[in-house]
């Protein structure tokens, strides 16, 4: 009796026999023995998978070696017990744990053969276990029964009449052809990004406006072929429509700032941003959000509602030098001349200080206790922040002012004793009760 043809009655017949049960007890005898023999062959094969070819290969082995070693221990099992009895189960079971190992197989390649994609690393699993959840219930033969039973179940949707059947095949297939076309995006994505004559924030909206086009082609190329009329989109569109009304309306304002930003580039990737006291650079620009990395290494997640809505300060819009302003203050008696070319020499000693705009020191004010001097220093690398240079250039003008003699003041607070040999009068004071 073919396994393709085997009656799920007749299984389940045999399964509760004393015949089926021996089966089944073999059945996981071979498949312990499959695990200790995975087990000892996994030890001899390398852990770390270099990449190319090579890791393919070894890493079909890694996934190959259960199923396979399963399926040999019951194909002798089988050979062994058909001289003796009747083996159904194996009829049904060996078709079944060489699908199990030819899907993972199919699935370990493709991963690696089409460009990275997160939805087929993480979902890989689910992938395998569904598909060959459909071959089981083919080969039991319970397939064609559920059929039937998902084309009887009807739905009526903007007057066209769809089946139950209908809308899973609809959604698998829509499935499908998102993956598809999502590899297929992701493959033109790779290949844009790396057009250094095309800007880059420009580069973004291309992939995000391919990869949008892209699901939008799946789905109208899925539902047709399932029987599925593309006017039933005008439903959704019309809830879609209501929902963005309501509560959707602040996403949907954020993935249109998304947009705008990118596309009048007021905005780029690794700009140096200020946005309601949060300074950093521009990590990412999503489709929702805009990523901003922090100096201290922190990255705040600000929509992009947020940075149309409100003042964005961009200290790299025009140009990517940006100025330090560096405070020192010195003692009344000190040289300022000497003191601002030690300064600036400190600056200079410093590799990130630009020569052009050279450094300059200001007399910012005569305080209380000394005056005041003001470096500023530009730099072209803001994004590696600012805390590193302060620390270096104001190290090597401490050392020089040292060396100097120049004095670097502190808070002095002189105070006065008048007639302290004269007891207070206290005759005026105000009496109270």
């Amino acid at each position: 009796m073919s396994a393709f043809n085997f009656e799920f009655d007749a299984l389940t017949e045999a399964l509760l026999s004393r015949q089926g049960i021996i089966q089944l007890a073999l059945l996981l005898v071979a498949f312990l023995l499959a695990l200790l023999a995975a087990r000892i062959i996994r030890l001899r094969l390398p852990a770390d998978l270099q990449p190319g070819l090579y890791k393919i290969g070894a890493g079909s082995a890694h996934r190959l070696i259960l199923p396979l070693s399963f399926l040999i221990f019951a194909l002798l099992v089988r050979v062994v017990l058909a001289r003796f009895q009747p083996v159904p189960v194996f009829h049904v079971a060996l078709p079944l744990i060489a699908s199990f190992a030819m899907i993972r197989l199919a699935l370990y390649v493709l991963r690696h053969l089409i460009p990275p994609s997160a939805f087929l690393k993480t979902s890989e699993r689910f992938i395998a276990y569904s598909v060959w959840a459909i071959v089981a219930l083919y080969v039991t033969g319970i397939l064609p029964e559920l059929l039937g039973m998902l084309e009887e179940t009807r739905f009526v949707l903007n007057k066209h009449e769809v089946t139950l059947r209908q809308i899973i095949e609809a959604v698998l297939l829509a499935l499908i052809t998102v993956f598809i076309a999502l590899s297929i995006s992701s493959l033109i994505e790779k290949q844009l990004m790396r057009a250094a004559t095309i800007d880059m924030s420009s580069r973004v909206v291309i992939s995000k406006f391919i990869r949008v086009l892209s699901l939008i082609v799946a789905l109208m190329i899925a539902l047709p072929l399932v029987g599925i009329p593309l006017s039933l989109l005008s439903v959704f569109g019309g809830a879609l429509g209501v929902g963005l009304g309501f509560g959707l309306q602040k996403i949907a304002s954020n993935y249109l700032s998304g947009f705008i930003i990118l596309l009048d580039r007021s905005i780029r990737l690794g700009d140096l941003v200020t946005i309601e006291g949060r300074h950093g650079v521009v990590l990412a620009i999503k489709g929702r959000y805009t990523v901003i990395k922090g100096m201290d290494g922190t990255e705040a997640i600000i929509p992009n509602d947020t940075l149309v809505t409100n003042t964005v300060i961009n200290h790299t819009y025009t140009d990517t030098k940006v100025a330090v302003r560096i405070s020192v203050t010195v003692g009344y008696e000190t040289d300022l001349d000497q003191a601002m070319a030690i300064l600036i020499d400190s600056a200079l000693a410093n590799s990130r200080c630009e020569q052009t705009p050279e450094p300059a020191v200001q007399l910012k004010q005569l305080g209380d206790n000394g005056i005041e001097l003001e470096l500023i220093v530009w730099i072209h690398d803001a994004e590696l922040g600012q805390s590193s240079l302060r620390s270096d250039v104001l190290m090597n003008a401490w050392r020089a002012f040292r060396d100097a003699k120049i004095s670097i003041p502190y808070p002095q607070r002189e105070l006065r004793f008048v007639n302290m040999s004269m007891p207070p009068d206290l005759s005026s004071a105000p009496k109270t009760a």
